[in-house]
């Protein structure tokens, strides 16, 4: 079976649901694309499953495999990838080479998250990794699987391989698609001086699903893939490269930040429908679909223990590098290792206020130098949700700054309402002598607060 021409498409995203309906009907936009960890399959979005109903094709983008880390894909993960995919009615799925994760088993350390697509590094170990884990992915997702190249602030040293290169191996070996996502490619061009041209040179353009378009911004030479920017005229350039080779299926415009007028969305739009009815590449290609594994180059095999265990020290080394402070590994330009550093910082403190939006209502300004002293000290576990409310028994644990008790009660209101098992009655009895409500084996952060609490509240 073949799919479909997907056509010019968005990335939908509940600030601009109602922007992305209005162009959906208006003609501008033939199909969208939804972060998968975002929608739940039993409760879709009204406006998802409206514009499911006008016809629109909705494709879910995961960003938490981690497909390129050393171990393989959880099941849970892509069985949640699977679910999403169903419930949309999706032709297909994406995700990233990337790993977003490290420590555990392999390396014997405790686990990391990075709350980021970090690079893969370009080498047999990798790719082999790589190619073991796509197939595992590929059996257990009901429609095919593509892969985005990612953006880049560091290069890993002792690369074996160019990008394109890598991507055209491990098509060759998987059988998987590709998501080429230009702007990354001009990223990449500007931080790590590599040729988006020779990248697009040696592509299998066959296996191009589609193209994603994004805009960013330059500070101190280093250009930031920001996705809350107008798209340039370099990432314009790029993607009218790609179509002097090939016309793929489809292309998308990306949003996620600083969203602009219904006017300014559609203008972005109209621009990258020009570049791309201008294309030579000829009619829309459109992908077969390849059987998991049944491209795979004679010979070929699954990666071996110690591929993996080479690849997990390696990229434990250099997230913890980037999360928790240790020493930066032999080889990284230790300046860009300080700009991602810090950028995963800031957009985790990001993150967590738009999960726990009281957080930066109660602190103010001091919210975010708070959050980052904070991030300095708890690399990022997991979760989030989980992750509020430990910077906020920081907080009041004194380490996050002065406050006065004004702030001090309103944290501490925020924190005992979400801390414990189920939410706390409307009527709240008072903390005169008595242990709050919590678990029945509460946590050391719980007897902690407890305490604090106790010291603090009248």
């Amino acid at each position: 079976m073949e799919h479909s021409y997907l056509g010019t498409g968005i990335g939908w995203r509940p600030e601009i649901a109602a922007a992305v309906e209005a162009l959906a009907e208006a003609g501008r936009v033939d199909w969208v694309e939804a972060v998968a960890e975002n929608v739940c399959p039993g409760a879709l979005p009204d406006s998802l499953l409206r514009l499911r109903e006008r016809g629109v094709t909705v494709v879910p983008h995961g960003v938490s495999l981690g497909l390129g880390g050393a171990e393989r894909p959880g099941a849970d993960r892509l069985a949640a990838l699977a679910q999403r995919a169903q419930a949309l009615g999706a032709p297909l799925v994406t995700e990233h080479i990337a790993f977003v994760r490290g420590g555990g088993e392999l390396t014997g350390s405790a686990r990391l998250e990075a709350g980021h697509l970090l690079p893969v590094p370009r080498t047999r170990d990798a790719l082999d990794v790589l190619c073991e884990n796509v197939r595992i992915a590929q059996d257990a997702l009901p429609v095919p699987l593509a892969l985005e190249n990612i953006a880049a602030l560091v290069a890993w040293p002792d690369e074996e391989m160019s990008e394109g290169a890598f991507l055209a191996e491990l098509v060759e070996r998987t059988g998987v698609r590709l998501l080429i996502d230009v702007a990354n490619l001009h990223t990449n061009h500007v931080n790590r001086g590599e040729d988006p041209l020779a990248a697009l040179d040696a592509l299998p353009v066959h296996a191009i699903a589609y193209v994603h378009v994004a805009g960013g911004v330059e500070k101190d030479g280093v250009w930031h893939d920001s996705h809350a920017h107008p798209v340039p005229e370099a990432v314009l350039e790029v993607l009218a490269a790609l179509y002097e080779r090939a016309c793929p299926p489809g292309v998308l415009l990306e949003r996620d930040d600083d969203f602009p007028s219904d006017g300014e969305l559609a203008g972005e739009l109209a621009a990258i429908r020009r570049v791309v009815d201008a294309g030579t590449g000829g009619r829309p290609e459109v992908p077969p679909d390849v059987p998991a594994g049944a491209a795979a180059a004679p010979g070929a095999s699954g990666a071996s223990g110690a591929a993996r265990q080479r690849l997990a020290l390696r990229q434990t080394a250099l997230l913890s590098a980037l999360v928790a402070g240790t020493p930066v590994p032999e080889g990284f330009d230790r300046t860009r290792i300080g700009v991602q550093s810090r950028a995963l910082a800031a957009k985790r403190a990001g993150v967590v206020a738009k999960v726990a939006p009281e957080l930066p209502e109660i602190l103010g300004a001091a919210y975010r130098p708070a959050f980052l002293r904070y991030a300095a000290v708890r690399p990022f576990a997991g979760g989030y949700r989980r992750d509020a409310l430990d910077f906020a028994a920081y907080a009041l644990d004194g380490r996050g700054g002065t406050h006065g008790p004004a702030v001090t009660r309103q944290l501490a209101a925020w924190w005992r309402e979400r801390s414990g098992p189920a939410p706390l009655p409307a009527r709240r009895p008072r903390l005169r002598g008595r242990v709050f409500p919590g678990p029945r084996q509460p946590s050391h952060v719980f007897i902690r607060m407890r305490d604090t609490l106790r010291s603090k509240l009248p």
